[in-house]
């Protein structure tokens, strides 16, 4: 009997450690949240002045102020909006499709609160960057007719009913999480999300006055440059940061996007040379891009041969979807955001189903998961998330409409949105 309370007792002694462990408050590991620090920068560099350069080069000269003013305007409101009720919302605990009002505000967040191996607070600016950058790829698709009021109305409908949905049901341990859909950085958060409630905007908004009739040229093609290689640069936070640790996964998220980048320009400038006879600075930008979306939902899932083949692949289907699909949609996208967001984010979903199997390089599947279930998963989540964020975004563009008008008079569309909208003029005429 003694020599089993003995052995009983030093059982116990031995447990003691790792209870003591168990009881230990969470602490935020400096390598990580520095990390998760430099990645969140990054992809604010993305918003402002990535995104703000890339589609004022894009547009004519005389609109290119009220589109710096739409993104870095549309990028506060979001912020102010994602402290108030939107991280809350997204992700504290909930339903299938919304989380609580538990951290409206930030309550019940204490300064030293730990979201995985960082700090919470670097979780809540690291997501805020991604909701800022999603509103402003939207407003690409809009470019030179509409009102400036309408944009902040719709922005403020769409981010609670159809941004915050979409990202706990796919990072947050919601319906699209349940499922087992496999999205790394955004795919349908961001990309599809964003380029769909662009083409339904587009559409509502219509078309440009002469449209169609007149030669509607970037007017700053190294604007348009320079707003591209700060994506690039900033999206290694977007794609690497998703890791949410400074770990293998964050180094294979890393290459994957600069090989299939590097892939997705040389397929579509030699796409584009194939086919119009010249290869331009403009094809390049874009193969930037339509690669960057492809491998996003796939960069920390796909070995570094399937990013090569997604990147490829995205810049053929992105230059497809810039000419062809344009013409049958009969859409004005004046910055090609369904094109390369819409087109190219629907091929990364679907074809990071394929190659995160083992066998062709990727991290492999769930126990139990097949190729063919994983990619009609993925294919669920893409058909919920078009679905979703076309409803909700014809919504807000009629409420914007109804309050407010969606487009500006004729004469002042003509004339230009910078002097009429804004009172200024970007360059010296």
């Amino acid at each position: 009997m003694n020599k089993l309370i003995t052995k009983l007792g030093l059982t116990s002694l031995a447990l003691l450690p790792s209870l003591a462990m168990a009881a230990a408050p969470a602490v935020a590991d400096k390598a990580d949240n520095a990390f998760m620090m430099i990645c969140t920068a990054l992809v604010l560099f993305m918003s402002i002045p990535g995104i703000a350069l890339f589609y004022g080069g894009l547009i004519r000269g005389k609109n290119v102020l009220s589109m710096l003013t739409q993104v870095a305007v549309t990028f506060s409101l979001v912020c102010v909006l994602w402290v108030i009720y939107g991280y809350s919302l997204a992700f504290s605990e909930g339903n299938s499709f919304f989380g609580s009002f538990q951290w409206a505000m930030l309550k019940n967040i204490e300064l030293k609160a730990v979201m995985g191996s960082f700090y919470q607070y670097i979780h809540v600016a690291f997501q805020a960057s991604f909701a800022c950058i999603t509103v402003g790829l939207i407003v690409g698709a809009l470019a030179e007719r509409i009102r400036f009021s309408a944009v902040l109305i719709f922005v403020v409908v769409w981010l609670t009913l159809a941004y915050l949905p979409i990202a706990h049901m796919v990072w947050a341990g919601g319906l699209l999480a349940q499922d087992g859909a496999l999205d790394f950085a955004g795919g349908t958060v961001v990309h599809i999300n964003a380029a769909v409630a662009g083409l339904v905007g587009a559409y509502l908004v219509g078309k440009r006055a002469g449209f169609g009739k007149e030669a509607f040229k970037p007017h700053n093609l190294p604007m348009v440059f320079l707003g591209t290689a700060i994506l690039y640069v900033g999206w290694f936070g977007f794609n690497a940061g998703s890791a949410s640790s400074a770990n293998e996964i964050a180094a294979l998220a890393f290459l994957n996007t600069v090989v299939a980048t590097a892939g997705a320009v040389l397929s579509w400038v030699f796409g584009e040379w194939a086919v119009r006879g010249k290869p331009s600075l403009l094809g390049a930008c874009s193969g930037f891009i339509a690669g960057l979306v492809a491998i996003t939902p796939a960069c920390g899932y796909v070995g570094v041969g399937g990013a090569l083949i997604i990147g490829l692949a995205g810049g053929l289907a992105g230059l497809w979807g810039v000419t062809t699909l344009k013409k049958w949609l009969r859409v004005d996208d004046p910055c090609d955001v369904f094109g390369v967001h819409g087109v190219c984010g629907i091929l990364g979903c679907i074809l990071t189903g394929v190659f995160a199997s083992s066998s062709l390089g990727g991290v492999g599947y769930a126990e139990g998961v097949t190729m063919g279930h994983q990619v009609w998963i993925q294919l669920f989540s893409v058909g919920v998330t078009i679905v979703w964020t076309a409803v909700v975004a014809f919504i807000g563009f009629k409420l914007a409409d109804m309050i407010v008008g969606l487009r500006v008079p004729e004469d002042q569309e003509r004339e230009g949105l910078d002097v009429n909208s804004h009172g200024e003029n970007a360059y010296n005429q």
